[in-house]
């Protein structure tokens, strides 16, 4: 199972802060992404952080691993 998290406005927009996505062999956090995607743009177009397993991801990567977690969240600003 993957473990796609949800942070801030994206999980509003979602309606939970987390959704599990059935492993498949050669799945990548982009087809996480686009799955998802499909089911909540409105969601998706708040996204701009994204991480693997605790490490930020922009480019295409390595599949992922059984248990893997992604993380979905948008910029943020403190003060």
């Amino acid at each position: 199972m993957i473990r796609a998290l949800f942070f801030g406005p994206v999980a509003e927009s979602v309606g939970a802060r987390r959704i599990d996505v059935p492993y498949r062999a050669g799945i990548t956090w982009q087809d996480v992404r686009d799955e998802l995607r499909s089911r909540h743009p409105e969601a998706f177009a708040l996204v701009s952080i994204v991480a693997v397993d605790g490490e930020r991801v922009v480019d295409a990567g390595p599949p992922l691993a059984d248990g893997a977690e992604i993380v979905f969240m948008s910029r943020f600003s403190g003060g």
